[in-house]
């Protein structure tokens, strides 16, 4: 597993080399090429960083739904929380989070895997580019991203194989294993508190080197500054340091501003001003029928897509108000005829026909169900588009409970709301008045309707410490039998993925 870990490097960069510079073949053959030569000049090291890029959108493991960082949000974020409905009763072990103990599942080993290859090619990165022939400020720029890069995969990892803090005893169970450098002998897993003091040490070194740089990112799946300061917000965010959430989150909002509601309307597939970061999808560098769209994307010619369109939750779509544009995103069914057990609407149905009408784009032979989602579109079939990774909605969001948290008066936070969900234009008859623990369950709510469908569903559920509890039609939910349970905040290893066993067999210092 180590020796994974540390070859990919290679591999990667040289094929990000070779994409752009196809002469580079005829002097060295790409397994044959050391890491002195990727690193000989500043401009190879430019594309070991979009080698990183590249990584994020990749297909792993030989698997078809597994691709890159989509993965992650579908497979980890959305498939497991409370609030994304999809009638996939096979999927019941991930959906329900029963596999977390299981740690010979390739599921329990993905993300682990998929994270720890972006990290080996970061700390490489990281130790030879000051090497490399090129101008320091194009070094320190370089560096700078790589360090975002790690400090994104730690903070992943932590949040799937650490506990929530909550569980953590102030940050003395637990974390990763904190690999940063090019070694790959035995080494123990690192406390909770530890990760994210390397987390935050990569940042922070990061944001100093882009500052020395004084260079600007050109492309929006690039990382800078920005990214950085949005990392470290959310970083803050999960490990409970509230005065850091917020100060960061202010900084990473700064140069992007809400986007207007056509822009909202428009897909979640390209980015607009508001974008902080996101990975680059188009027609010539698809992954057909496993790419993130084509898992979710309504338009999505996949059967992923045509059999099982994913669906907001009943219950949340019932407190979005009528006046909300967000609510128009998902299919209402109100007065329709559908199966009431599924949410299937047969292509007879008045509910169908009128799907089609309001959205022409929906494939020919896609299924329709009450509460769909057409929040998110492809670009082109099957599923093409760019994944939205930060945005300024979330960064508005973190300030407002890093100000509730730190008891900052309640007007500071409703101002927060009401920035986002008024003055935006996503409900201009929004106002907020809500104090107390009422307050908090208004940020919890909006967090859960802005940010829908992107990966953040499970993940918000384990950091708030709050139980999972779906229902079916029949007790005022949308979720079929077997996927319609309460998973108690204590169950399945307190929802943290243990180790798996392709790292703890090789590195039994981890264990």
């Amino acid at each position: 597993m180590k020796k994974v870990f540390i070859n990919i490097l290679i591999v990667t960069a040289v094929s990000s080399i070779v994409s752009c510079k196809k002469t580079y073949l005829d002097t060295e053959p790409t397994d044959a090429i050391s890491i002195g030569t990727v690193f000989e000049t500043t401009d190879n090291a430019k594309m070991a960083v979009n080698g990183l890029a590249k990584m994020m959108t990749l297909q792993y493991l030989g698997t078809q739904g597994f691709n890159g960082e989509g993965t992650i949000k579908m497979y980890y974020g959305n498939y497991p929380g409370n609030h994304f409905s999809i009638n996939l009763s096979g999927w019941a072990p991930i959906i329900n989070a029963t596999y977390n103990d299981n740690t010979t599942s390739v599921y329990c080993y993905y993300p682990w895997y998929y994270y720890y290859k972006i990290v080996a090619n970061t700390n490489a990165l990281i130790m030879h580019v000051d090497d490399a022939t090129g101008a320091a400020a194009q070094k320190d720029f370089i560096k700078a991203q790589a360090l975002t890069y790690r400090a994104y995969s730690f903070l992943m990892l932590a949040q799937l194989y650490g506990n929530r803090w909550d569980d953590s005893h102030a940050g003395s169970t637990p974390g990763i294993v904190l690999r940063t450098d090019e070694s790959d002998g035995d080494q123990t897993r690192a406390t909770l508190e530890e990760t994210y003091k390397q987390i935050y040490a990569d940042l922070d070194q990061a944001i100093a080197l882009y500052k020395s740089s004084g260079l600007k990112r050109t492309k929006n799946y690039e990382v800078d500054a920005n990214v950085a300061y949005a990392i470290y917000a959310r970083a803050a965010l999960t490990r409970q340091d509230y005065v850091n959430a917020e100060a960061y989150a202010e900084k990473a909002m700064v140069g992007y501003p809400l986007m207007t509601n056509t822009e909202y309307n428009a897909g979640f597939c390209n980015p607009n001003r508001e974008w902080i970061w996101s990975s680059y999808g188009a027609s010539d560098e698809t992954l057909y029928f496993y790419s993130y769209f084509s898992y979710i994307a309504f338009n999505s010619s996949a059967s992923a897509v045509r059999t099982t369109p994913k669906m907001i939750s009943r219950e949340l779509y019932n407190k979005i108000p009528s006046t909300d544009i967000r609510r128009s995103q998902y299919l209402d069914p109100t007065g329709y005829t559908y199966t009431t057990s599924t949410g299937n609407a047969g292509s007879s149905t008045l509910l169908y026909k009128d799907a089609f009408f309001a959205h022409p784009t929906l494939y020919s032979t896609a299924s329709v169900y009450a509460y769909m989602q057409f929040k998110i579109a492809a670009n082109d079939l099957p599923g093409v588009g760019n994944l939205n990774h930060f945005r300024s909605a979330e960064m508005y969001l973190i300030e407002a409970e890093a100000k509730y948290r730190q008891g900052k008066p309640d007007a500071d936070v409703q101002n927060l709301l009401v920035a986002l969900n008024n003055t935006s234009g996503r409900d201009v008859t929004y106002t907020c008045t809500k104090t107390g623990v009422a307050l908090l369950d208004e940020i919890k709510l909006y967090r859960a309707i802005e940010l829908w469908g992107e990966g953040f569903d499970w993940f918000d559920m384990k950091r708030w410490n709050d139980p999972i509890n779906r229902k079916t039609y029949a007790n005022g939910g949308n979720f079929i039998t077997s996927l319609a349970v309460t998973i108690a905040t204590d169950a399945n290893n307190k929802w943290t993925w243990k180790l798996p066993l392709k790292e703890t067999d090789f590195n039994t210092l981890a264990e």
